[in-house]
């Protein structure tokens, strides 16, 4: 399987109903970072509370 934004081989893969994406390490770190960003993460960590210990 090929990565979605480009021409390398996936590392990850992602299946919703019936419809598999792949993505590469580059983009996948990418996406990732884009996520943990995102307004709606934070959104859904005050709904759960999420307590860390350090």
């Amino acid at each position: 399987m090929k990565c979605h934004y480009c021409d390398r081989d996936a590392a990850y893969a992602a299946e919703k109903d019936g419809i598999k994406v792949g993505l590469c390490e580059q983009h996948f770190r990418t996406q990732v970072e884009a996520l943990a960003d995102s307004e709606e993460l934070a959104a859904i960590r005050e709904q759960i509370d999420i307590d860390r210990t350090e």
